[in-house]
């Protein structure tokens, strides 16, 4: 069977401490970093806008997510899909575009759910969940991006053939958030899009 054409180019996306507020949310919680509580997403500034400028340059919109918390039996996978179904609909309410796709990693080898206690090719930093989303979507990714919170996003990123200057870890100076990333993505893609 051949390879799926791949024409799209997308911007991939972690999810936690990226799109929406995790450390701050779960920091005094029995496993800081765990969020699977729908009640708890909350957009990060400028999300919403952020996206909608990407997609408006034909962009697919894809997001990346670890999600050990299934893993280490702090949620079942369905309370995952609800706040990652959340924290789309809370895009939408704010503006933002339809989220294409959203893939999310369950597991974990320090785990201590027996379903899901193994390393795992979608697990970041290896590469599975991009070249999914890559072959599902026609994605090619060596015109991809990716905005993530963590080396292991990026590394993720270029694993799968992202080019480490479109690998953007927002946190610093250069990239305190997402909004910036955004502007950036938005700024280079006016000079070679189109």
């Amino acid at each position: 069977m051949p390879e799926t054409l791949r024409t799209r180019v997308a911007v991939f996306l972690d999810r936690d401490d990226t799109l929406i507020d995790n450390r701050e949310l779960t920091r005094d919680t029995s496993c800081p970093g765990d969020l699977a509580d729908p009640a708890l997403v909350r957009l990060m500034p400028g999300v919403a806008q952020g996206l909608k400028a990407i997609a408006a340059l034909g962009y697919a919109i894809v997001v990346i997510s670890n999600q050990g918390v299934v893993a280490r039996g702090g949620a079942p996978i369905s309370r995952v899909e609800a706040s990652n179904r959340r924290m789309s609909n809370l895009i939408r309410a704010a503006g933002g575009p339809k989220i294409d796709a959203v893939y999310a990693c369950p597991f974990h080898p320090n785990g201590t759910s027996t379903a899901w206690m193994r390393e795992h090719p979608w697990r970041k930093p290896l590469p599975g969940m991009f070249l999914a989303a890559a072959e599902d979507l026609g994605i090619d990714t060596t015109l991809s991006w990716l905005v993530g919170d963590a080396q292991r996003d990026a590394d993720a990123a270029v694993a799968a053939g992202i080019d480490s200057r479109r690998a953007i870890i927002i946190g610093g100076a250069r990239f305190p958030d997402f909004a910036s990333a955004a502007k950036h993505i938005v700024a280079e893609s006016g000079t070679t899009r189109r």
